[in-house]
């Protein structure tokens, strides 16, 4: 969530006391696909803050529009131009679980989460694709950590 007061069940908040005690973590938060950002010019400035000296990129693009293909594109893309070497990880609901944390569209929303994820296999070389169980915070979270530390 984008500020405390927008935690919901399925998106809790990262706040100043995690990032304080752990400098090496830096997020960037689209504020719920704010269109500007995912596809506007670059003086936003978030490729170079966020991507050029990152390790690994975790996308958690949580909307199933077409925005979702949008911040996927333009996050694989900025990072072919500051950072190839980044772990990309792309984070999305295992199949049976989207109707749960999205009802409606569901084929519509299966074929874009598997878009991103082709954009990501396709473009990156070094990245992994993550289906993760709905709700389940604390293993997803795990789940991420692993995928990192196996690489």
């Amino acid at each position: 969530a984008g500020s405390p007061n927008r935690v919901t069940e399925a998106f809790g908040w990262v706040g100043e006391n995690y990032l304080g005690k752990n400098p090496h973590v830096a997020l960037r938060d689209w504020d719920g696909g704010d269109l500007l950002d995912i596809v506007g010019q670059d003086w936003v400035g978030w490729q170079e803050d966020t991507l050029k000296g990152a390790d690994v990129v975790v996308n958690l693009v949580g909307g199933y529009t077409q925005q979702r293909e949008m911040a996927t594109e333009r996050i694989v893309r900025e990072s072919l131009f500051y950072n190839t070497k980044a772990l990309q990880i792309a984070v999305g609901p295992e199949e049976a679980d989207l109707q749960l944390v999205s009802p409606g569209a569901p084929t519509m929303k299966k074929k874009r989460v598997q878009l991103c994820e082709d954009m990501v296999k396709v473009n990156c070389q070094n990245q992994i694709c993550l289906r993760l169980e709905a709700f389940k915070k604390e293993e997803s979270v795990q789940k991420i950590v692993d995928s990192i530390l196996s690489t």
